[in-house]
């Protein structure tokens, strides 16, 4: 038994010194983009069903050319979008026209596996991000 740690502590210290090597090149510019904020808020169950916008925020400036993945979860789930997506001036924020019912759920996924168009200047995909909300009946 005491030979199993020794070797566990042993290979634990081995990775522990490539991922110390890996945090030597780790920049902010170097890693994915991540969601910051969300309109409405993940997991929010009284959401206004009239507001017209669903938006979401990143973590640094992105491709703002039309690079986006809104992802369906289910067709019955997914916002009816009422017009172009376009993101802001701030290059962070990407904003869809919605139409939304009363007392539904809605789930959106921001990049996945098979659709990762959300990305940073350097083209660096954004990490998945699930948001769920309900409109209030």
């Amino acid at each position: 038994m005491t030979r199993m740690v020794m070797l566990s502590l042993g290979v634990m210290l081995l990775l522990g010194v490539g991922i110390a090597q890996a945090d030597n090149n780790l920049s902010v510019d170097s890693m994915p983009p991540v969601v910051v904020q969300t309109f409405p808020q993940a997991g929010d169950t009284n959401v206004n069903p009239a507001i017209t916008e669903i938006s979401v925020t990143f973590s640094k400036e992105m491709m703002t050319q039309e690079m986006w993945s809104w992802v369906m979860v289910s067709k019955d789930s997914f916002p009816r979008i009422t017009g172009d997506i376009k993101y802001l001036s701030d290059k962070r924020t990407c904003v869809a026209p919605v139409k939304l019912e009363a007392g539904k759920t809605y789930a959106i996924w921001f990049n996945s596996p098979q659709y990762n168009y959300f990305k940073d200047k350097n083209h660096n995909s954004a990490i998945p991000y699930l948001l769920v909300f309900q409109t209030r009946k």
